[in-house]
């Protein structure tokens, strides 16, 4: 399986130190490390890493929380939160598209892997059911459905449509519906036309 790429935004260094170490040991891969929003924004950009974790409290003018807003919208990128203060005010905020857990400060190594390995497979599960809806739109996009009342003629079995005009119904069907068709000749028009004991001695002659 290939090492996930692994970003960190967290304006301690000590702390964003230690995890990096922490990383590594599991096997992941360190892509970059950032201490403010907007200069985590333009590396995640440059570095496309497979997961990041944030810092709720950043220096400067973004916090975690809309940095990790700003890379949802531009990157579907999944991201953890790193907090040391869990009150409902933040956790409420945090809730947004694109976060996929968080882990109150301090935490072990076993907690850091289970974050990101749940948060990596719920991000893959997310990619896969949003590209199953988007397949079964553009199918159900393709086909037309014939419903309500559809005038036609008892004799000839044209059809009226919106227009006023009258169709045959294969031409009818074709331009509204997926349907193709096919030409033959059903066994009461056989006998009808040919007589059954006839088409068979044609046939057997042509045989």
């Amino acid at each position: 399986m290939e090492t996930a790429s692994i970003f960190i935004v967290e304006d301690e260094y000590i702390i964003a130190d230690g995890i990096q170490l922490s990383l590594e040991d599991m096997g992941y891969s360190v892509c970059g490390m950032a201490s403010a929003g907007e200069d985590a924004i333009e590396k995640v950009e440059e570095r496309q890493p497979d997961l990041i974790l944030m810092d709720i409290f950043l220096k400067g003018e973004m916090d975690g929380i809309e940095t990790a807003d700003r890379v949802r919208s531009s990157y579907n990128i999944p991201v953890v939160y790193l907090t040391a203060y869990a009150n409902n005010e933040i956790l409420e905020r945090a809730k947004i598209p694109g976060t996929f857990g968080y882990l109150i400060k301090p935490f072990t190594d076993k907690e850091l892997r289970a974050a990101i390995e749940m948060a990596i497979y719920n991000h893959r599960l997310e990619g896969e059911k949003n590209r199953l809806i988007n397949d079964l739109q553009a199918a159900l996009s393709k086909i037309d459905v014939l419903s309500g009342v559809l005038p036609i003629c008892s004799k000839c079995k044209k059809i009226r449509d919106d227009k006023g005009d009258w169709n045959q119904i294969e031409k009818y069907i074709s331009e509204h519906s997926e349907a193709l068709f096919s030409h033959s000749i059903c066994p009461d028009c056989t006998e009808n036309l040919y007589g059954h004991e006839n088409w068979f001695k044609r046939n057997r002659n042509l045989s």
